[in-house]
């Protein structure tokens, strides 16, 4: 389980193939401390750690992951957002997210004037019911309130700092982005949907 406050913006340092798989060497100032079997967000996706030294981290992703996620279109020196587990010392400052990234949207419009930053992301149009105007939304990872509701697209309103401490301020309009919808708001979909209603 994750809060969705990216911690820092790591860097892949090297993508291995493997048969229906691919692993990932993350660079990381945390990577020393690190333990094997331990559960990493890696652009909103929770990933388990296989190995690690004292620069970099590493982590398998299987082919479900690859083409649900953005996972697969990573390269060398692609920057990611970065969040280890929640533990009980830790504050829940975003909001509850478990790392398993529903769909890939599409950045599709970045407004940036001075501090005003809007970034408008397209999404399929069947998980419509999950958005909600300023309810929560994780993004590659990050903690996001919806700022607009626009049928198939939602818009976010990036703070300064969330644009430069997150992998936010490289995207370009048709990268693809990782979402993660609010738990909460899935489970009551479901029951209302169960219901009839």
């Amino acid at each position: 389980m994750f809060t969705g406050i990216v911690e820092e913006v790591g860097v892949v340092r090297e993508v291995k193939e493997l048969k229906g798989a691919k692993e990932l060497a993350i660079g990381a100032t945390f990577a020393d401390a690190v333990h094997i079997d331990e559960s990493i967000a890696v652009n909103g996706v929770c990933l388990t750690v296989v190995g690690f030294d004292d620069e970099t981290f590493r982590v398998q992703c299987v082919d479900e992951t690859l083409r649900k996620t953005n996972l697969g279109t990573l390269k060398e020196n692609s920057p990611v957002n970065l969040e280890r587990s929640l533990t009980l010392e830790k504050a829940v400052e975003g909001h509850i997210v478990q790392g398993h990234v529903d769909i890939t949207g599409e950045v599709v419009k970045i407004d940036r004037d001075d501090a005003d930053i809007l970034l408008t992301i397209r999404y399929p149009e069947e998980y419509t019911n999950y958005i909600v105007g300023r309810g929560s939304v994780a993004v590659d990872g990050i903690s996001m309130t919806i700022a607009r509701d626009e049928g198939d697209c939602f818009v976010l309103a990036v703070i300064p700092y969330t644009w430069d401490y997150t992998n936010l301020k490289d995207k370009k309009v048709g990268d693809p982005i990782n979402i993660e919808f609010d738990v909460f708001g899935k489970y009551i979909v479901k029951y209302l949907e169960k219901r009839g209603l």
